[in-house]
């Protein structure tokens, strides 16, 4: 009896944690699809006719502008792209150098570990300064491959240690049973590790995504308004004039921001889960 009430008990609080996470996706969902005279009211409308109005400011009249930096379209491209690209290299660099900590008697290991790790201890806005130059004097600014450079090298520290993490798991007979057949060490890294490692590197992925898709900072700083290289994070708040704060188009496009990143996670959802309980039961 007093092992059901703790079900009902835990279950309730599941119910409640959901409700809260999913209230502000509801709300941005419902404002994206109102029109102004129904969102700038005292007492919120949960009654009212939707529209795609807000939808429709996003893309240009001129639809041969619908690749231009200055458009919502280009700037959720620019996102996927670098995104997509920085998560890549970082979860393979990552993994590589996870798989040599993990397997090779490295001199200064810890050390090492620890310098990798102290890349992520200050928080972007600190570096911002002295980064925004170098990239001004290397011509970097603005451009595609300047922040993926840069998501890459402040993800890739994030996905040593987790990928370090799964590696240690894998039994090394394994490999050494695939040596004994006449493997290379790299051919036994990717026929035996690899696919053995595929929930970590899968949970890796997410999180250096959403680390990459969300940031905020750099692409602000980094990009130009309306330029080649503009995000979508920096891009959002733009729909502030004179005339005030258009919260329906601000909605719409954090609504579409947010798609793909779920789209991604909720695809990794098996690998996700196995992939941040794997080496919780030793074998």
């Amino acid at each position: 009896m007093r092992q059901k009430i703790y079900h009902v008990i835990a279950l309730a609080v599941i119910c409640i944690a959901v409700v809260a996470y999913l209230i502000p996706i509801y709300w941005i969902l419902v404002t994206s699809l109102k029109a102004p005279g129904d969102i700038n009211t005292k007492v919120p409308k949960f009654i009212f006719k939707p529209t795609l109005r807000n939808y429709k400011k996003l893309i240009p009249e001129d639809r041969s502008q619908l690749l231009s930096g200055a458009y919502y379209p280009r700037q959720l491209l620019n996102s996927i792209i670098i995104a997509s690209l920085s998560t890549f290299l970082a979860v393979s660099l990552g993994t590589l150098s996870a798989y040599a900590f993990s397997r090779f008697e490295i001199k200064g290991k810890n050390d090492l570990l620890f310098f990798i790790l102290s890349t992520r201890m200050l928080p972007p806005v600190v570096v911002v300064i002295p980064i925004f130059l170098m990239y001004t004097a290397l011509g970097l600014r603005d451009t595609h491959f300047g922040l993926i450079l840069l998501y890459t090298t402040f993800n890739v520290s994030f996905a040593v240690w987790l990928m370090k993490g799964f590696i240690d798991e894998i039994p090394k007979e394994y490999e050494d049973a695939a040596l004994v057949d006449g493997y290379t060490r790299f051919q036994a890294f990717l026929k035996v590790v690899l696919p053995q490692a595929t929930t970590g590197i899968a949970a890796t992925s997410v999180f250096c995504l959403i680390t990459a898709w969300n940031e905020l900072v750099f692409a602000l700083v980094l990009t130009e308004s309306g330029g080649a290289a503009v995000t979508a994070p920096p891009s959002i708040p733009s729909a502030v004039a004179s005339g005030g704060v258009d919260w329906g188009q601000i909605a719409a496009a954090t609504f579409i921001f947010l798609l793909p990143v779920a789209i991604f996670t909720f695809l990794m959802r098996k690998h996700l889960l196995r992939g941040v309980t794997f080496g919780a039961i030793k074998r």
